[in-house]
């Protein structure tokens, strides 16, 4: 089964991710993810993306695109996947049509305010990248990650004016892609604000494991 999860920032779609994964046995694909490893094992197009970074320029939607595919075509994702912060606009999404047209598109809706407050009270550990909310999921001791012991800290991104600044970002250019995929008759809508276990109860309902 394949999956585009679409929403704003703070809207559950990695957490939720992590849980599908796990329980249908396919890769959870994020292109930062992508992006990293070909600049890790310098491929070619990791290679122009690095330089294209390092210059301070956007990696063009060709280029992302031919990145998406390449990791399609790796073994684990035989069975299906789910791509977490892909396609981010209308022409990577008219590209990634002439590379799998088999998808199913999950769209988290979740109000401004809800968003705001997750990811302004949201602390990641420093070591283990271990998530935490200190009113939602605190750690058990203030400060210190459960697992590892690691320094808990709040990201710049996660600050208000970053936040708001990412919203403005998923409106203009992502946002759109809710009416493209609805006309294609694509696209499901679940709610964000609820929380992950809950959700993934919803999810296995609406799209059940073959």
């Amino acid at each position: 089964m394949n999956f585009i999860f679409l929403g704003p920032p703070g809207a559950g779609k990695g957490s939720l991710a992590v849980k599908v994964a796990e329980e249908y046995k396919i890769p959870h694909i994020s292109t930062g993810d992508i992006f990293r490893a070909n600049i890790k094992n310098q491929t070619e197009l990791g290679k122009k993306v690095d330089a294209i970074i390092k210059s301070g320029g956007l990696v063009s939607d060709d280029i992302t695109c031919e990145l998406v595919k390449n990791r399609l075509e790796e073994a684990d994702c035989k069975n299906g996947f789910i791509l977490d912060g892909f396609p981010r606009t209308i022409p990577q999404a008219e590209m990634f049509t002439s590379i799998c047209n088999d998808v199913s598109v999950v769209n988290f809706e979740i109000a401004d305010d809800v968003v705001i407050k997750r990811l302004s009270t949201r602390r990641v550990c420093k070591e283990c990248k271990e998530n935490y909310n200190i009113i939602t999921l605190p750690p058990k001791k203030e400060g210190v990650c459960d697992k590892c012991g690691g320094e808990l800290f709040q990201r710049e991104d996660d600050k208000q004016e970053s936040i708001l600044h990412r919203m403005e970002v998923y409106r203009e250019q992502t946002e759109p892609l809710i009416d493209f995929y609805r006309k294609k008759s694509q696209i499901t809508d679940i709610d964000g604000a609820t929380q992950t276990s809950e959700l993934l109860s919803e999810f296995k309902k609406l799209f059940s494991a073959k």
